[in-house]
């Protein structure tokens, strides 16, 4: 990725002599089927300091012609790498680029998708962070805004969709013209452009000024019949209802796309007026309700973004976890407010939380507010700390300020920014402002340092079960040694003598330093479980006191409240982590309360983490006999689990990716032919494909059976399905295979690419990978240097053999970061990888010692 960065002081000093007026772009697609590249003229106009010299971004296969204010310049001299040179600046100033720019198969910039179904060819646009660059020339950083005129060529039966209303077409010499209206003053990361023969249904709702706000959901043909989009308008109108209520600011947009586009990296991206999701999001076989809440967790996150992010938008990426911080906590909060989806801070605690403490005790941790140097460190920021610790942070802030004085601070932002950029100072004067709150330590504390604090009960108890005494202490990282405030709650559970555990008594208070003394519940019942995070408001990890973590373990089931529940679960698997309760007691707390528990998230995180622990976090010499039990355990419990529940459908899968043995086999078999059946469970399409990868990964399926079962359902979802069987294929051979295919060919696009990674770690017998760990090392510098970083990234993390628990592969990590000392991304990536390993280590020690 050599010559494509943009540091921060670039960006400073870029942004300092220049404003951007308007962009007149026209991109030609009329010859998408028989080129690799498409012909885009760019002219920009911008006021400059006259006599200055600076650069604009454009990476481009060839660039034909530069003119700037009349005078041509010379391609080969002013451009190299991703950047062509403006000498001599006027103060006015009048740019024309025309270029080849090439279509990608990777998810950024322009990628071009040939559906195996029909062999219609479909293009979408992704370019957060840097990728707009690979479409047309442009002042590539989120604080030179501007309008945006794009005058589209392209195929006479496809639709052309971007950031503003589509116009009418007119007829041009082989296909049609679209040229749509110019944009308000947006970033070039949200523009959009979605093109290709997508169906659609339509539908509109009024917003608050008034405006008749046209909507439009999209989808290519082969998928359209899956989409049901009544739903997905229903969510949406929710959506503008609250927030518009909310914020006290009308949707500032003309109109509202939701696109559902192929091969797509992320869940979804807040083009502006123009959303595109993934695929994964239209189903078209059952999914979990986790999946379920979560896309319209998901809808209400990318149109929260519409004002935090499109209307007002961060001056640089330090910035960028609030942008994503803020659009996760508004989205869950609209899900619990608004929606039928009531749990969704539960859903929060045991999903998004989970990830940020994971995030914040890697080595790679950060501050919410990183140092963002360049383009490069944006792009391993989108993690677990700017997402999930961000809106764990939020909603500290929240509960810290108040909710009415937070949305009061959040419009007067708006009002105050709207088409502009801003900082987090600028939000926090707001919020100060509404809340009365100086927010300066508040700041200090939780945005520029790293680490999660842990908080633990230490209480007194007299012969009547009074409470003498309570404390909560907190302690910290040894290398983020911060103490810091939290609002948070204290509950009392106690069994009320029909079989349910219930909250007896909660009070609400502020904490500081490393002991707070409680005198509020001085003479209060102790009762049997005490939740010193009660209501999940603050970010940090608990602990509970061992007679309350005693209780609960033996009646987790019997808590009443899905969120105390999920409290507790995600104290013992913090404590599995920590190496501080032995990895078969979270085993055993799973196989024997997960059968009960009714929220969709919370099963699906435990079921994943029980998985880890059976193949990476037990001795060696345990580990196999727990794998072979934990998936008869669950193919027990799936057997008794209500017909046709989701626990039901969960469990079924979670057997299947621990499926080893011969009984193992003949069940996933008998599944599939039909021969064996669970009332109530259906084998669609794609459980079809997870019993098939689950026969592959324990030995009982090849390629040939892989291709047969591709061969019924050639379609591009079956392509990725049949690539992640492949990934579980359980041998040398096969694992060198899949290595080889990805480290060799270029070709293969992203989608297919992160599939054939998701199996490659997960084996029955790690000794597999034994020899590709020397191949492993030996290739990371070149794949670095010769693939975008989306794809490198899906290589990197994807073929690290983790698996391989154990001094030697710590040795042969340690030995490639000695002698790589940059560049920074790739470390972080290998550094990430080794600190799994380590604590997995640590855990099979504590199981070994028990």
């Amino acid at each position: 990725m050599p010559g494509e960065n943009l540091t921060r002081v670039e960006a400073l000093t870029r942004s300092a002599q220049l404003t951007i007026k308007n962009y007149d772009i026209e991109i030609d697609l009329r010859e998408v089927a028989t080129s690799d590249t498409f012909r885009t003229t760019t002219i920009v106009t911008f006021l400059a300091e006259a006599g200055e010299s600076t650069f604009i971004d454009a990476i481009a296969s060839q660039v034909h012609s530069v003119s700037l204010n009349g005078e041509s310049l010379d391609p080969s001299t002013v451009f190299a790498d991703s950047r062509i040179t403006l000498p001599s600046l006027a103060s006015s100033n009048t740019l024309e680029v025309v270029a080849d720019f090439s279509y990608t198969n990777s998810g950024e910039g322009l990628h071009r998708f040939v559906d195996p179904v029909d062999d219609e060819i479909y293009l979408y646009s992704q370019f957060e962070v840097p990728d707009s660059r690979r479409v047309f020339a442009v002042f590539e950083q989120p604080d030179l805004k501007a309008t945006f005129h794009f005058t589209i060529h392209a195929p006479e039966n496809w639709q052309v969709i971007s950031n503003q209303p589509t116009p009418t077409p007119v007829a041009i010499k082989q296909g049609h013209t679209w040229d749509f209206s110019p944009t308000p003053r947006i970033s070039s990361y949200i523009t959009a452009l979605i093109a290709g023969p997508y169906r659609q249904v339509r539908s509109e709702l009024t917003s608050s000024s008034g405006r008749v706000i046209p909507l439009g959901i999209f989808a290519r043909a082969s998928l359209f019949d899956y989409l049901d989009s009544d739903y997905i308008f229903d969510i949406t109108a929710k959506g503008f209802a609250f927030f518009e209520e909310k914020f006290g600011v009308a949707y500032p947009f003309e109109k509202y796309d939701q696109l559902f586009v192929p091969e797509f990296n992320a869940g979804a991206m807040e083009n502006a007026g123009a959303v595109t999701f993934t695929e994964s999001y239209i189903f078209r076989s059952h999914v979990t309700d986790a999946v379920r809440e979560r896309r319209v967790v998901t809808i209400l996150h990318e149109l929260a973004h519409m004002w935090f992010g499109d209307l007002v938008t961060m001056r640089w990426w330090n910035d960028l976890w609030l942008n994503e911080s803020f659009a996760e906590w508004a989205s869950t909060i609209a899900t619990a407010q608004a929606t039928e989806w009531t749990g969704a801070w539960t859903t929060f605690q045991a999903m998004e939380k989970s990830w940020a403490y994971r995030q914040d005790q890697l080595p790679s941790t950060h501050p919410i507010v990183a140092t963002i140097n360049d383009i490069e460190d944006v792009q391993v920021n989108f993690d677990g700390i700017t997402y999930a610790k961000g809106g764990s942070v939020l909603k500290q802030l929240v509960a810290w300020v108040g909710e009415d004085a937070f949305f009061a601070g959040v419009h007067q932002y708006f009002e105050k920014h709207q088409w502009g950029n801003a900082v987090l100072a600028d939000l926090l004067t707001e919020l100060e402002d509404t809340s009365g709150r100086d927010l300066s330590d508040w700041s200090a504390l939780w945005l520029e340092t790293a680490g999660v604090n842990t908080l633990w009960p230490e209480l007194m108890v007299d012969e009547q079960g009074l409470i003498t005494h309570l404390s909560i202490r907190q302690s910290a990282p040894e290398q983020w040694p911060t103490l810091r405030p939290h609002r948070l709650g204290v509950g009392i559970y106690t069994a009320d003598g029909t079989g349910a555990v219930v909250r007896t008594h909660r009070i609400e208070l502020d904490i500081d330093g490393e002991s707070t003394e409680v005198p509020e519940l001085v003479g209060v019942p102790r009762g049997d479980l005490i939740i010193i995070n009660d209501e999940d408001l603050a970010y940090a990890k608990i602990r509970l006191d061992p007679d309350s973590l005693a209780f609960a373990i033996k009646n987790l089931q019997a808590i009443s409240d899905p969120l105390a529940r999920s409290l507790v679960w995600s104290s013992a698997w913090d404590s599995t982590r920590d190496a501080q309760m032995p990895p078969r007691e979270f085993v055993d707390l799973v196989l024997n309360n997960i059968a009960t528990e009714t929220e969709s998230t919370t099963v699906r995180t435990a079921l994943s983490q029980v998985a880890l622990v059976v193949r990476s976090y037990l001795s060696p010499q345990n580990r196999s006999a727990a794998v072979v039990s934990t998936a008869d355990a669950f193919w027990t419990l799936a057997h008794e689990a209500p017909s046709g529940s989701d626990n039901q459908f969960q469990l079924v899968r979670a057997f299947a990716s621990l499926a080893s043995t011969p009984e193992h086999i003949a069940t996933l078999m008998a599944l599939r032919e039909g021969s064996l059946v669970l009332d109530g469970l259906v084998i669609d399409q794609d459980l079809d494909w997870e019993l098939l990868a689950g026969l592959a990964n324990a030995g009982g399926a090849d390629n040939a059976d892989i291709e047969e079962a591709l061969s019924s359902d050639n379609t591009s979802n079956g392509a990725q399905a049949a690539a992640r069987a492949r990934s579980y294929l359980p041998t040398t051979a096969d694992k060198q295979a899949i290595f080889d295919q990805l480290v060799s060919s270029a070709d293969t696009p992203n989608a297919i690419v992160r599939s054939l990674t998701v199996g490659y770690d997960v084996v029955n017998d790690p000794q597999v990978l034994e020899p590709l760990v020397s191949q492993y090392f030996a290739v990371l510098e070149r794949i670095w240097e010769e693939r975008t970083y989306k794809i490198a990234e899906y290589i990197v993390e994807g073929l690290y053999p983790g698996s391989l628990v154990g001094p030697e592969l710590i040795h042969a990590t340690n030995t490639w970061l000695d002698a790589h000392p940059e560049p920074a991304a790739l470390r972080r990536m290998i550094q990430e990888n080794l600190a799994g390993v380590e604590r997995a280590l640590k855990v099979q020690a504590l199981d070994a010692a028990q």
